[in-house]
């Protein structure tokens, strides 16, 4: 997989692996240096530097964070970032018993406000944050549902989707129960997958002659949690919703940019939940107000904004390593208008978000036309899913 996606990628830029100076290679379950062991063995042996990246769900995209840095800040004209991930079956588990879980915090708060129930603990965090929401703003729980309904559809139209089945609002609801209100369709499936983005300077995208495909990554942010994550017993909180609201606020500021002025989103929907309070934390809507959003049918074709048009990690999937690249993949060819029949009517402006528990969110704005010699290109990008 993972050597599909980088062979992918540079073919699209119609570069050769030599001309990859570094490369940032996400994975979350492996052993130490698979980076190395996957590029070795699919693209060639260089002897450029090779760094693994682990960061929970925001993996992909903090091997993205961290190729761009070494771009924007000079160290390379032209950076590979890939991602990969082969899952084992069932919910996820923490791999070592034998010492403290590192979101244990983040736990202690879903226990001590509703409780801990023999049931996988991913779903019960965010079914937590949406029991949160609907005590606090009356949300009726079949707008989690809508969401999936609408991801499912997007799906049929993602050759890359690990389902393409189009469901009825009543089969979503009525699907398996996994927790609580959250049925088994508006929960991310087990995945295995891999993507990749050639990350370059303007001068190099100029030098290769790749201005016809190239996108600019016009802001990104990184952040962490908060004391607020942990002081204020709000799951909405333990879930990232102030890593993620700050993180884009600073986004916008940085490219001069409003939500409004934003065409086509892919964000963390690894519950319908999510994606739900997403909506509020990236400033799409007043806090309170997503459920207005979805009447307004500003989540998709015809409205406002077209969120997950891939399908999102609920129908394309979310191999961990992978996806944060995989929504870079997506973003890019809605840019460049080559999204195929999702494709988002004159796409100019995109935004990423891609969120890990315990925790990081990324967020990324990508537009057309480089401006910047100091902004790195996301020039090729390539995704697969099995």
């Amino acid at each position: 997989m993972a050597k599909e996606a980088g062979q992918k990628a540079l073919a699209d830029a119609g570069i050769p692996y030599s001309a990859v100076e570094q490369a940032c290679v996400g994975y979350v379950y492996g052993d130490s240096t698979c980076g190395q062991r996957a590029i070795y063995h699919g693209l060639g042996l260089t002897g450029i530097p090779i760094i693994n990246v682990n960061n929970n769900c925001a993996t992909g995209s903090t091997a993205l964070f961290m190729a761009r840095q070494l771009v924007e800040g000079g160290l390379a004209d032209c950076v590979l970032a890939l991602g990969f991930e082969r899952m084992a079956k069932g919910s996820l588990n923490s791999g070592f018993s034998d010492r403290t879980n590192p979101i244990d915090k983040h736990l202690e708060i879903m226990i001590n406000k509703y409780g801990l129930a023999s049931a996988p603990v991913a779903p019960q965090m965010f079914a937590s944050a949406g029991k949160e929401h609907m005590e606090k703003y009356g949300t009726n729980p079949e707008y989690f549902a809508k969401i999936a309904w609408k991801n499912h559809s997007h799906s049929t139209n993602n050759p890359y989707s690990q389902f393409q089945k189009e469901y009825t609002l009543d089969e979503v609801l009525n699907s398996r129960k996994i927790f609580d209100f959250l049925t088994v369709l508006q929960c991310c499936p087990t995945s295995n997958g891999a993507a990749a983005a050639i990350l370059a300077s303007e001068e190099f995208v100029k030098r290769h002659q790749l201005q016809p495909k190239a996108v600019e990554i016009l802001a990104q942010v990184m952040a962490t949690d908060y004391p607020s994550t942990f002081e204020e017993n709000s799951c909405m909180k333990m879930v990232g919703y102030d890593m993620t609201k700050k993180a884009a606020e600073k986004c916008f500021e940085i490219a001069g940019l409003k939500p409004t002025d934003v065409d086509v989103i892919e964000l963390h929907d690894c519950f319908s939940v999510n994606e739900l309070i997403t909506y509020e934390a990236l400033g799409l809507c007043p806090e309170g107000k997503a459920c207005e959003l979805i009447d307004r049918g500003d989540n998709t074709y015809g409205g406002k904004w077209v969120i997950n048009p891939s399908g999102g990690l609920i129908s394309k999937g979310h191999p961990l390593g992978a996806t944060g690249l995989a929504q870079c993949a997506e973003l890019c060819w809605q840019l460049r208008g080559l999204a195929g029949r999702r494709q988002v009517p004159g796409a100019k402006v995109a935004l990423q978000h891609n969120l890990g528990i315990g925790g990081a969110a990324v967020l990324t704005l990508y537009g057309r036309s480089p401006r910047s010699q100091h902004r790195p290109c996301c020039g090729c990008a390539s995704q697969c899913s099995c």
